[in-house]
Order: structure tokens, then sequence, then C-alpha cells
């Protein structure tokens, strides 16, 4: 993988990373992420090919199941824990699913990277015996919706013509029904919570919009299950994060976990 994919990959993990952080930081979770979705658009959206189409309102459905849950997962744990296990447990089943479906093979040293990831990932579980099933479910469950939607946004900005305008487009329609859905079943609320919180939704948006660009950008010039699995280092930046701003304690085993995938995307950048 080259240095300028690897780094793009980087810089979008430490902004997923970002705007999770935000969400998780604020009093109102639910309504937080509806209002970084709403904000992580471009004004600039250029002409899509037509093949992506089909791919585009898919993954426009899988995202607004995916953002829900995102918001549902905050509300009952720690980002340290939910994060990692949310994010950390999808790319080995991505890769898995690219090879069958897209017959993308990888090779030894990038199996290798994938499987430390989600070792350090699953390190994590250790742990996860004083939490509630529900944490763990709607982690895991998340888990399964991002291999889904990053297997059709992969597809999709590689038959788009243009990755930027792809994730824009993608954007812009989920924050259209989330939006829609919050004025249908909570106008006021949001209104309300909209007003003080609008600079935290253009930050989590910029944050949002560009942490997944950089992502499919790179899935047009790299395979996706390494792409998908090199991201996923957004785990130990948002360990480090809920470290820093959110005065989350992280455990010895957290941190060995953070060294693994460490490993884990030295090897996809070698591979």
């Amino acid at each position: 993988m080259s240095w300028s994919v690897t780094l793009a990959v980087l810089a979008g993990a430490l902004l997923h990373a970002c705007w999770n952080v935000l969400v998780k930081a604020g009093t109102d979770r639910q309504r937080d992420t509806v209002t970084i979705v709403a904000a992580g658009v471009l004004p600039y959206l250029p002409r899509l090919a037509y093949p992506c189409i089909p791919y585009l309102v898919s993954s426009v459905v899988i995202h607004v199941g995916y953002y829900f849950l995102v918001a549902s997962a905050y509300r009952v744990g720690d980002l340290s824990l939910v994060y990692p296990l949310m994010r950390g447990t999808a790319p080995a089943m991505t890769a898995l699913v690219a090879m069958a479906v897209l017959h993308e093979s990888l090779p030894p040293l990038g199996w290798a990277g994938v499987s430390l990831v989600c070792g350090g990932a699953l390190l994590l579980i250790v742990e996860v015996r004083g939490t509630s099933g529900s944490t763990v479910a709607l982690a895991l469950g998340n888990a399964a919706v991002v291999v889904l939607y990053t297997m059709v946004d992969g597809m999709g900005a590689r038959l788009s013509g243009h990755a930027l305008a792809y994730t824009g487009w993608m954007l812009l329609l989920t924050g259209v029904v989330v939006v829609v859905y919050a004025f249908l079943t909570d106008r006021s609320q949001f209104l309300a919570h909209l007003r003080v919180r609008y600079r935290i939704g253009l930050l989590g948006g910029a944050c949002l919009y560009a942490s997944y660009a950089f992502a499919l950008w790179a899935m047009t010039y790299a395979p996706i299950g390494l792409v998908a699995a090199l991201r996923e280092t957004s785990v130990v930046f948002a360990i480090l994060l809920a470290v820093l701003f959110l005065r989350e304690r992280v455990s010895r085993v957290r941190w060995a976990a953070v060294g693994v995938i460490a490993a884990g995307t030295v090897a996809i950048k070698l591979s």
C-alpha cells in the first residue's frame, strides 16, 4: 500500500474517532448524531456516474440505521469499550466478503495485518464481563452494519467516477432522511438542540465527511479489505481521545490491544 493511501486512511481514522468522541461527550447522543449527520455534506456535489446510483441509495438506507445504532450504543457504554468492539471486529469480515464478492485476494502480510487488527479488538472482550449484554449486542450488531456499508460504498465509489462526490451525495441524502425523521418525531426539542449545538454539528460533520471521503478514495486505489482494516486504527485514536478528553480510564489490557492493532497497521502498510 502506497504512503499516500496509507496516510489518507490514517487521517480518516483520526477524524472518525473525533466525531464519535463529540457524540459521546454530549449529553444528548441521539440529537447530536442527527446534527452531525445533517452537517456532514459538501456545498459542491458533481454529478455521479449512473451505475453507482443503486449503491448510493442502498448506502443511505444502511447508514440511517448505522447512525441510530451508534447513538444507542453510546447511551449504554463507554467510548473506550463500545468503539473498539463496534469498529474493530469488522475488518476480517470485510476482507472475507471482499474476497468472495470481488475476488480481491490479500497477500500473506496483508492477512497478518488484518488478523492483528481484529485480534487487538477481540482482546478487549476480556473486559466485557462487567458490561451489559445490550451494550455488547449493539456494538457487535453495528460491526455487521459496518461490513455491509463498507462493501456497498467501496463498490459504489469505484463506479461513481468521483469518490469525494459520492461521499458528499451519500451524506447529503442520509442527512435529509435523519432530519426529516427528527422533524416528524421531535421537532421542537431538535430545533432547540440545534440552536445550542450547531457548532459541534458543523465540526463533527466536517470530520464525518473527510473521514469517509479519505476511506472511499483509498478504496479506489487499494483492496477494500486492507483499507477497511487500516481504517480501524481509529480504535487507537478513540482510546487516546477518551483518555484525554472524556477522562475515561483505560486498563493495561486495552493498552495491550492498542499495541497489537498498531502492529497490524505496520503489517498492512508493508503488504
